[in-house]
């Protein structure tokens, strides 16, 4: 097992089956040795330093009904709210005062945000913080519709493939969301020059190491500047209430793989980890992530964001919470850094 670490360290790949093996025995030493492995590459790339974003969660609702998702448009029991321009701006504003140069504006894919507006909101937040990375992560648009908003000044955008293979990708959705519209989403968002995230949840109900290594397959021929790798949580209005959560351990596997096959990526330490576990921001940390996103969203909606249950929204979790946050990441001899931590492609050495 350590050999597949070793060689993914030095190829940047493994075959189907070898990918599925590490996935299958990520608990104990394989895990631990892969974990420490993909921290020895997170520390030659990026140095000690974990990357800050700040996370504005700006709509709850959204038109799609995804299975395991709390804001599915199904979730009567979910009380919505839809933040103002105004409201975001002075999220922004408070973010930017407190050090941090990249703004996360995500939501559900809310028809009362048309592109227009959301095209208005991005050339206002460019021009009152031209310094900073605005990254957009609203689901399923029109190839025209990202053209617009990349023209307005966004510079990233998040969207996760979920499943590369399109029968686990329908046991997550409804008929009417389609694999091969949201694979044609990304695909679109690289053609504009986005640097793109893609990603999946460990533990999905019904998901099989083989299709977890489907999904790294994917990921690594894609390429994606950012993977967004967390376990899946259940969420109690949702028709998969009562499947079982991720495992920490697969969760952190994932994590080490993608570091050893994509050094320079973006891969953030998830709130979802950090609910699962107490120590989950950090051992995600530990095992290869180099991102952190505190929640900057104003405090009185962060509870309705619901996506899962168990959601944390405070003391590290949150922007105000950065001396709690920088106390734990020195805990582990990491620290905040500030900067905006565009993607960089280096040149590979390391063998």
């Amino acid at each position: 097992m350590e050999q597949l670490v070793d060689k993914l360290r030095r190829e940047r790949t493994l075959r189907a089956e070898e990918y599925a093996l590490l996935l299958e025995n990520a608990a104990g030493p394989v895990g631990e040795y892969a974990a420490r492995t993909a921290r020895e590459v997170a520390e030659q790339r990026f140095g000690r330093g974990i990357f800050v974003r700040a996370l504005i969660e700006i709509t709850s609702f959204c038109r799609n009904d995804c299975y395991y998702c709390g804001l599915r448009r199904s979730n009567t029991a979910l009380p919505r709210y839809r933040l103002t321009e105004e409201q975001i701006m002075a999220c922004c504003r408070t973010g930017y005062e407190s050090g941090f140069r990249t703004f996360v504006l995500q939501g559900g894919e809310d028809a009362a945000l048309d592109d227009g507006r959301i095209e208005r909101l991005v050339s206002s937040l460019r021009n009152a913080f031209p310094d900073c990375a605005l990254t957009l992560s609203l689901g399923e648009r029109s190839h025209e519709t990202y053209r617009r908003w990349r023209e307005a000044g966004a510079d990233r955008y998040l969207l996760r493939h979920e499943a590369a293979d399109a029968a686990c990708y329908a046991r997550l959705h409804p008929a009417a969301m389609s694999h091969g519209r949201r694979m044609g989403c990304l695909h679109a968002l690289r053609e504009l020059g986005y640097q793109t995230g893609a990603g999946m949840m460990a533990g999905a109900p019904g998901q099989t190491t083989r299709d977890l290594a489907a999904d790294l397959l994917f990921l690594e021929r894609f390429r994606p500047e950012m993977v967004g790798v967390g376990p899946y949580l259940p969420q109690r209005d949702t028709p998969l209430a009562g499947a079982t959560a991720g495992s920490v351990e697969l969760t952190l596997m994932l994590l080490s793989i993608l570091r050893l096959m994509l050094p320079d990526a973006l891969i953030p330490a998830t709130t979802a980890l950090a609910s699962l576990v107490p120590d989950g921001r950090e051992r995600g940390i530990l095992a290869g992530a180099n991102v952190v996103m505190p929640n900057l969203s104003p405090p009185a909606v962060r509870e309705r964001y619901a996506i899962y249950d168990g959601k944390l929204a405070r003391d590290a979790e949150a922007a105000e919470g950065l001396r709690e946050l920088d106390r734990q990441l020195a805990a582990i001899g990491r620290h905040i850094d500030f900067a905006r931590g565009d993607f960089r492609a280096t040149r590979h050495t390391d063998n």
